[in-house]
């Protein structure tokens, strides 16, 4: 089996051909880059071309598939490829241990979807930096006024009608600030950011939003209770091929919603969630428990089981139900089925 793996870096990549058969071994550096990794790729047929997980992946696909190439994206993450008590690690290390994970069949492999899914997912990924950084600036408008002995309106009211016009008034050029009154052109500078921001933010709710009602997929989605357009699209992109699971339970530890296992000799208990996978997805689907279990019975009976009648609970209980709900929005994308009542999902579960 002739395998070529490349330890890719952001400027200087090392690739390492091995031959399963004859046991060569061969090193190479190269510029990172498409055109380079073209010609590397180029100077021979190989049976597997190997690479890590990570921001360049996509247009690494993009060139093998355009080449008939067969690729295999190693997730650097699994316990296979953990470096402990290592007392030297290269470039070349690290490239030939992807030829052995990749010759030994060990290490589990990471969906690349195409680069149409994977543009949606930087635009979905970008509208929730936007709203970090949003939220963060209001933040510290809040501080900011709460050291003058001033205070803003709670919730959303402060940053609409009369409550932000008062605000704004009390911004002023930095540059005509008094001493005693710096106070006043931070707080100018910082609305000057927030209204940047939100036209930013508008402007890409507006794409998500024309792209969403030409999706099918999200549409139908949106039927399940307590899932909005912006939970719908994510779960859509996130998952992209729902044939590659084969039952729930991948779909939940894709989610990061699977318990971390603890077992030794008599020892056999569960841990809390892997947290693996996208944290934004989680966040949302959360989200959407909350809001979906007001009006959806089976997750009121999910919610109420795990809960047990303890208020400590509450926590692991939505994050059970939104466990479910992922499970049941990938079967409607498996099956191609609307939300209905009472409709078999994976794993025998149901949906109402």
């Amino acid at each position: 089996m002739k395998i070529l793996a490349i330890d890719m870096g952001w400027s200087k990549s090392v690739s390492c051909f091995l031959d399963s058969a004859s046991g060569e071994v061969a090193y190479e550096a190269i510029v990172t880059g498409k055109a380079s990794f073209a010609r590397r790729i180029e100077q021979a047929r190989y049976d597997l071309v190997v690479i890590e997980a990570g921001p360049m992946a996509g247009w690494v696909k993009d060139l093998c598939a355009q080449r008939d190439q067969k690729l295999l994206v190693l997730n650097t993450n699994d316990e296979p490829w953990q470096w402990r008590k290592v007392k030297k690690k290269t470039d070349r290390q690290d490239a030939y241990k992807l030829c052995r994970l990749a010759m030994m069949g060990v290490g589990s492999s990471v969906h690349v979807p195409g680069r149409q899914v994977r543009q949606w997912r930087q635009l979905i990924f970008y509208r929730d930096t936007l709203i970090s950084e949003m939220t963060a600036i209001k933040n510290r408008l809040r501080a900011l006024l709460l050291q003058e002995d001033l205070r803003l309106a709670s919730g959303k009211k402060a940053w609409s009608g009369e409550d932000y016009q008062q605000l704004a008034a009390m911004g002023r050029e930095l540059i005509e600030c008094s001493g005693e009154e710096l106070w006043r052109g931070m707080v100018k500078l910082e609305l000057e950011r927030l209204e940047q921001l939100m036209q930013q933010a508008q402007t890409v709710e507006s794409k998500l939003n024309a792209l969403a009602k030409q999706d099918q997929r999200v549409q139908r989605l949106q039927q399940a209770p307590g899932i909005g357009a912006r939970t719908a699209e994510l779960v859509v992109a996130m998952i992209d091929d729902p044939t590659r699971f084969g039952r729930g339970r991948e779909v939940a530890s894709y989610g990061g919603f699977t318990p971390k296992k603890f077992q030794s000799g008599r020892t056999d208990r569960d841990g809390r969630i892997s947290r693996a996978g996208n944290g934004l997805l989680r966040k949302y689907l959360v989200q959407a428990a909350w809001s979906g279990k007001r009006k959806c019975r089976q997750m009121q009976a999910i919610y109420q089981r795990v809960k047990n009648n303890s208020p400590r609970r509450s926590k692991q209980a939505i994050v059970a139900v939104a466990r479910h709900l992922l499970v049941w929005l990938w079967a409607m994308l498996r099956d191609q089925t609307d939300w209905r009542q009472q409709p078999q999902a994976a794993d025998g579960m149901v949906m109402t």
